[in-house]
């Protein structure tokens, strides 16, 4: 299957992440559904990492830091900022938050290489931040004036910010890693940190959720987790970061339709402008890039 078709089918997975996070925001702590859910992941990945324990431990002792970085990004910190996020604002603007990775990306991965920006493309950063911007305050130029912010939309965009350093640095993950092994070892090393964050924090574990939580978690264990991540891990190896960050501007159109359905959202105007920067800004970054390394 052709790789972009894989990484779209990632992106349509995490679309109902974002939905089923924010349907059960008002029964289950954000930590508590972080720590659930790659819980689940863990036991269905034990008998892999068992039969694959030399390979895969080994790994971990000699790339131990880049692998506990990417553990700590995309495991331990991405979903778990997402999913605080979702308790104060909507699945539909954390969505079109989340679109503007592809220009998040560009900038830190300008930041880290060193790689020059060109003038197109910070006009790209420009409207996409802009776009932002417009979402976080709804529209109205008065909360921009009296600092009334939602601030689950910055959650949602620090949860952006740290899925899209993840995305630049999985490039330097130790190369004859397999896409399970790999999985198995982030998947081990963010699930042990998260837990003993979440038990830092004073947390305790209870069971007494509806079956929409536990299906909720089953989804997300199943289809984000393993199914999306490896799908956007092969897309990174083989097009790039910056190419496999375009796909998720479709996150907004599922996600949206998701939300409708699942959750009565509708979209506002404000929504529309604010997709349309978003969307121009990316056009304008990643389409002079493309075309400049043809």
């Amino acid at each position: 299957m052709n790789i972009y078709a894989l990484i779209v089918m990632a992106v349509l997975f995490w679309s109902g992440n974002f939905v089923l996070g924010r349907l059960v925001s008002p029964e289950i702590e954000p930590m508590q559904l972080a720590l659930f859910r790659w819980a689940l992941v863990l036991i269905l990945l034990l008998p892999y990492i068992f039969l694959h324990q030399k390979v895969i431990f080994s790994a971990i002792k000699n790339n131990f830091l880049i692998l506990l970085v990417l553990s700590f990004l995309g495991v331990t910190g991405f979903n778990t900022i997402l999913y605080y996020g979702l308790q104060e604002t909507t699945a539909t603007n954390s969505l079109l938050i989340n679109s503007s990775i592809p220009i998040i990306i560009i900038v830190l991965n300008t930041l880290f290489t060193k790689e020059p920006i060109t003038f197109t493309q910070i006009i790209g950063v420009f409207l996409s931040t802009l776009g932002v911007i417009f979402l976080v305050i709804k529209g109205d130029i008065s909360n921009l004036i009296n600092f009334e912010f939602n601030k689950g939309d910055f959650w949602v965009i620090l949860s952006s910010i740290t899925w899209a350093t993840y995305c630049i640095l999985v490039k330097y993950k130790p190369n004859k890693l397999k896409a399970f092994e790999f999985i198995s070892i982030i998947t081990l090393l963010g699930f042990i940190m998260l837990f003993i964050i979440y038990f830092l924090m004073g947390n305790t574990v209870h069971f007494n959720f509806s079956s929409t939580v536990y299906s909720s978690i089953l989804y997300m264990a199943i289809f984000p987790s393993l199914f999306s991540y490896y799908l956007w891990n092969r897309g990174i190896m083989e097009i790039g970061a910056n190419k496999t960050g375009q796909v998720t501007h479709i996150m907004p159109i599922s996600g949206s339709i998701l939300a409708y359905v699942f959750l009565g959202e509708n979209l506002e105007r404000y929504h529309f402008y604010g997709i349309v920067f978003i969307a121009i800004g990316i056009y304008i970054s990643l389409f002079y890039k493309s075309k400049k390394s043809s």
